[in-house]
C-alpha cells in the first residue's frame, strides 16, 4: 500500500516521499483513512511506529481543506469591502482584527516531544502556521509568533493555558484535538489542566487518542471524551517492540553504578541512554560517571530548558556518551539509531518500562535494553512482567552477583537509627533545662 491510496493529498504524498518515506507503518495505514473521514480515534501503538505521521498529516490536510473551502468566500468579501470604499472616500477603514482562532491543537505531557512533533508537522507542512508553545522559554516570542495567527497550535497543558488565560489565542473554533502520549496526558496529574483547556473547547471536535499503552482506567477516561471512537490496535496491546532485546542483570543497589560503568566502558558503548527515577538520582548519577572517566550528562525537569536542549544536542552529537533522564524528561526522546537503553532503576509505573525501552530499535532498527534490579526491586519487576504477560531473561554477571545483603540498606537504617537517638539526646536536655527555669 501507498500513500497516495490513503487519500492523502498529492502535495503531501510527494513531501512523505522526499522526506524518504515509501510506504505507510501498519498504525499510518489503519488510522490515516479514519481521521480524514472524520471520526475519533483510540489508537495504541509501540513507539518508533510512525504516529506522529498517522496523525499530523491528516491534521494537516483538514485544515488545508478548510482553508481551501474558504478562500473563495474571503475574497468575495475582500471585493465587496474595496468596493465599498471606492464608493465612499470618507468610510474609516477597520483596523484588521489578530486571529487568534486555533484549528487543530496537539497536546504533549513534556516540552521534548512538543518540539519533536513540532519538527515533524514542519516537515510536512504546505503552507500553513504551526506554532509550539511550553513552559521554560520566552513566553513573549511565543505571544508573537502566535499574534500572526496559528493554524496548528503545539502545546504543553500548562503554557497553553498560560496563553489562553491572557487571551492570546482561543480554542472555540477548534476543529481538532490531538492527545499524544495519551496516557501520560489522562494521568490524574495532568487531568486538572486538561478539563480546563475542554471547557474552553467546542464539543462538535475531533478527538485522537494516540499512545503505546492503555490501562484499563485510562480507556474508561478516554471514552467518557471520545465520540464513538474507533480503535486502532497494532500489535499486542501494552506490548514491546520484538526488535529490542532485553535483559535483567540482578545486583546489589550498592553496586549498580560500578556496574553500570562497567558495561559502557567493557562493551564500548558509545551512546547510550540511562533512566532513573528522581531528578536527585539523574544528577548523582552523571556527577559520579564522570569520575569514572564516562562523559555524562542529565536531563529532569529541574533543569531550564536551555540546559535540557543542550545536553540532548550534546549526547546526538557524540559529545556526551550517557545521558541520564527521568521518565518524563525523556518522553519524546526520539534519536536516531540509539543503540542500548539502561533502566538504572526500574520504574514505579509498570506502562513507563515500554516508553523506556521505546527509545530504542525504532524505525525498524534493532536495540538492547538492560535492566539492573536490586532484590528491593522484585516487586517492580513483577508488575512490568505482569503488564507484558510474559518472563523477562535475567542474567548473573560474574563478579556483580547481588548478596541478597547489601550492606547499604543496614547502614542507612543504622544511620537513621543514630539520628533518633541524637535527637531524643537533645529533646530531653532541652525538657531539663525547661523544668530548671
Amino acid at each position: 500500500m501507498s500513500f497516495q491510496t490513503l487519500g492523502l493529498d498529492p502535495r503531501l504524498v510527494d513531501c512523505v516521499k522526499q522526506l524518504g518515506f515509501i510506504s505507510p507503518t501498519p498504525i499510518q495505514e489503519q488510522a490515516i483513512p479514519l481521521l480524514l473521514q472524520g471520526d475519533d480515534v483510540l489508537a495504541c501503538a509501540q513507539t518508533g511506529t510512525g504516529k506522529t505521521a498517522a496523525f499530523g498529516l491528516p491534521l494537516i490536510q483538514k485544515i488545508m481543506q478548510q482553508k481551501q473551502d474558504t478562500l473563495e468566500a474571503k475574497i468575495e468579501v475582500e471585493t465587496s469591502t474595496k468596493t465599498l470604499l471606492d464608493t465612499d472616500k470618507d468610510h474609516p477603514v477597520t483596523p484588521r482584527k489578530v486571529n487568534r482562532s486555533v484549528s487543530g491543537l496537539v497536546l504533549t505531557p513534556t516540552r521534548e516531544l512538543a518540539q519533536q512533533v513540532f519538527d515533524s508537522l514542519v516537515s510536512y507542512n504546505q503552507g500553513l502556521n504551526i506554532v509550539v508553545v511550553y513552559g521554560g522559554t520566552s513566553m513573549s516570542v511565543q505571544t508573537k509568533e502566535l499574534a500572526k495567527g496559528a493554524d496548528i497550535v503545539v502545546a504543553t497543558p500548562g503554557r497553553l493555558l498560560d496563553h489562553l488565560f491572557v487571551g492570546n489565542i482561543h480554542l472555540k473554533d477548534t476543529q481538532s484535538l490531538v492527545l499524544d502520549e495519551a496516557d501520560r496526558m489522562l494521568d490524574m496529574g495532568f487531568m486538572p489542566d486538561l478539563q480546563r483547556i475542554l471547557r474552553r473547547m467546542n464539543s462538535d471536535r475531533q478527538t485522537l487518542f494516540f499512545s503505546a499503552t492503555f490501562t484499563k482506567r485510562i480507556r474508561e477516561v478516554a471514552y467518557k471524551m471520545l465520540k464513538s471512537p474507533k480503535e486502532v490496535q497494532i500489535a499486542a496491546q501494552n506490548s514491546t517492540a520484538e526488535s529490542v532485546e532485553q535483559m535483567v542483570y540482578p545486583v546489589d543497589k550498592s553496586r549498580k553504578r560500578e556496574l553500570l560503568a562497567y558495561l559502557i566502558g567493557s562493551r564500548n558503548w558509545r551512546q547510550v541512554l540511562v533512566f532513573t527515577k528522581t531528578k536527585q538520582t539523574s544528577d548523582m548519577l552523571a556527577k559520579e560517571l564522570k569520575l569514572d572517566g564516562i562523559n555524562a550528562a542529565s536531563i529532569n525537569g529541574d533543569k531550564s530548558q536551555g540546559a535540557r536542549q543542550k545536553a540532548l544536542d550534546d549526547f546526538k552529537s557524540g559529545k556526551v556518551r550517557a545521558l541520564i533522564a527521568t521518565d518524563v524528561a525523556a518522553r519524546g526522546l526520539d534519536i536516531q539509531q540509539l543503540p542500548q537503553v539502561v533502566n538504572y532503576e526500574l520504574p514505579f509505573q509498570a506502562e513507563d518500562y515500554i516508553h523506556r525501552i521505546g527509545r530504542t530499535g525504532r524505525a525498524g532498527e534493532t536495540g538492547q535494553a538492560f535492566s539492573l534490579m536490586c532484590p528491593q526491586e522484585q516487586y517492580l519487576l513483577d508488575a512490568i512482567e505482569t503488564l507484558l504477560d510474559k518472563r523477562l531473561p535475567q542474567q548473573w554477571l560474574e563478579g556483580y552477583e547481588p548478596s541478597f545483603s547489601d550492606p547499604e540498606e543496614p547502614q542507612m537504617k543504622r544511620g537513621r537509627s543514630a539520628e533518633k537517638r541524637k535527637l531524643k539526646a537533645k529533646l530531653k536536655i532541652h525538657s531539663q533545662r525547661g523544668k530548671r527555669r
